[in-house]
């Protein structure tokens, strides 16, 4: 029997991202960060700033790129 595959595993293609989006949905999607210690973090004034990167990101990388 072979070991299971976990979702963590797969990854979208992130190359349509912005850098800012890119480094955003690495940190909170896949890293170790929330979005408002990611926001602490970075020096973004808004918690809506990261709202909106991943928005985009998650749309992007769910779209293939065509968002």
């Amino acid at each position: 029997m072979t070991g299971q595959t976990t979702l963590g595993g797969f990854s979208g293609d992130l190359s349509e991202l912005t850098p800012a989006e890119r480094s955003a949905y690495l940190a909170v999607e896949r890293g170790d960060y929330g979005p408002r210690e990611y926001q602490r973090e970075q020096g973004y004034s808004s918690p809506g700033t990261v709202s909106n990167l991943l928005a985009r990101a998650r749309s992007k990388v769910d779209d293939g790129g065509n968002a």
